[in-house]
């Protein structure tokens, strides 16, 4: 599988500000990496990809700035528009939708960009939303988001013959949307792929997979294995797993749990989350301060069984009791996809976004934590050496780091 780290966690909108970013944080990542060369996950904004589409010089500038501190694309992550960076994204992060014209425009301009700045031999990938947020979304919209990502199908397969290159889209399944599951975004494509389908709705499983993000997958209390196998017994591949880690509280009973997960509020995401009952229902609630109820007296989820908060954990990184990382779903999901078919084609992206909302003092106070450029570069370091050793069984790297994390302040992410 080939590894990357995703770089939305940097706040680049415009296209200087994009190979900037690769000067600053992915070249020094790399070096602390000790990686001869580094897979980054681009995130492109759709005024960038926009723009790289319409020239071949901007194109030709990004490549440039790739090769000077050697680092290779073959993933992108189209998941936000753009703006992910704003003081409050939360719902806005699922807009435009797919029954809207701008979310696959932007989708397509992101695969041409990919394909020329693919390595020789190599595929791209693509994650991108799963469809909306869950309201509104009306029959329409799902007919609308249908033939969305039939013209989708052609236009990659079109691409594929003028290049010679295959690029292929991920669709992520995330708690709260239309598509919430693993299970619902197989029977979302899957029944969509049959010869019944008129060919203008017909969705064509070569170019249309699923994203395994394992910080959703974990929060849903999916089984990792079973959740693969649902997705290639329906004829579909795992195209990309975003290797994350989700929050967890085994119970908020538990003297200080409340207020330990309450410190992960935040005002710029959303944190949606999940409580496994005694009886193995699954209850939702859509935002931490939600979950956790709030001034007006109105009740959060009961707290009777275990919580799992979106909210993404450095992988290397240990929370302190009564916190605790879903860490061993991410590595369950990766050893299911590499078993699968197709699986070790899938790629692997380290997608924590997280470093410059994770709540300050938490482990050891700011000393401890991450600060500044450097600090964010050691991190994300980090990070791409524990998935090495424990992900991809790199027996040249060490065991994983149990140093605190923390930032708030200072982090220029």
């Amino acid at each position: 599988m080939l590894l990357s780290y995703c770089t939305n966690v940097h706040p680049a909108e415009d296209l200087d500000g994009v190979i900037d970013q690769l000067a600053r944080y992915s070249g020094p990542v790399r070096e602390a990496a000790g990686l001869d060369t580094l897979g980054v996950g681009l995130w492109l904004p759709a005024e960038v990809a926009h723009r790289l589409d319409s020239s071949a010089e901007d194109r030709a500038r990004l490549r440039a700035a790739l090769a000077e501190h050697r680092l290779q694309v073959h993933t992108l992550n189209a998941f936000p528009y753009g703006g992910f960076h704003r003081e409050v994204v939360k719902l806005a992060v699922y807009s435009p939708t797919w029954a809207e014209r701008a979310r696959l425009d932007y989708v397509l301009a992101c695969a041409r960009v990919l394909a020329d700045l693919l390595p020789d031999g190599a595929t791209g990938s693509i994650s991108t939303l799963p469809l909306a947020w869950r309201a509104p979304w009306t029959r329409a919209d799902d007919d609308e988001a249908t033939k969305a990502f039939a013209t989708l199908s052609a236009e990659l397969r079109e691409l594929a013959v003028r290049t010679g290159r295959t690029v292929r889209i991920a669709v992520e399944p995330e708690p709260g949307c239309v598509l919430d599951t693993v299970e619902d975004v197989v029977s979302w494509l899957a029944t969509r792929t049959g010869p019944e389908w008129p060919a203008d709705r017909r969705i064509d499983p070569e170019y249309i997979g699923v994203c395994l993000d394992t910080c959703h997958l974990a929060v849903s209390f999916a089984d990792p294995a079973g959740a693969v196998r649902r997705i290639t017994d329906a004829g579909l591949r795992v195209v990309k797993v975003q290797a994350s880690a989700a929050l967890e509280v085994a119970d908020l009973s538990a003297p200080g749990a409340r207020d330990a997960v309450g410190r992960f509020v935040e005002q710029r995401y959303l944190h949606q989350v999940r409580e496994l009952t005694p009886s193995g229902d699954v209850l939702a609630s859509d935002d931490l301060p939600v979950a956790l109820g709030n001034a007006d007296r109105r009740p959060g989820l009961p707290g009777e069984g275990p919580w799992r908060v979106h909210f993404h954990v450095p992988l290397h990184h240990e929370p302190a009791a009564p916190l605790a990382a879903t860490t061993e779903v991410l590595r369950d999901a990766v050893a299911a996809v590499q078993a699968a078919p197709h699986g070790g084609e899938a790629h692997l992206d380290v997608e924590t976004y997280t470093w410059s909302v994770l709540p300050d003092g938490v482990d050891g106070g700011p000393k401890g934590g991450v600060q500044g450029e450097a600090g964010l570069v050691a991190g994300i370091a980090a990070e791409l050496r524990w998935a090495r050793k424990h992900l991809l069984g790199d027996p040249a790297e060490g065991a994983a780091s149990t140093t605190p994390v923390t930032t708030t302040e200072g982090v220029d992410a």
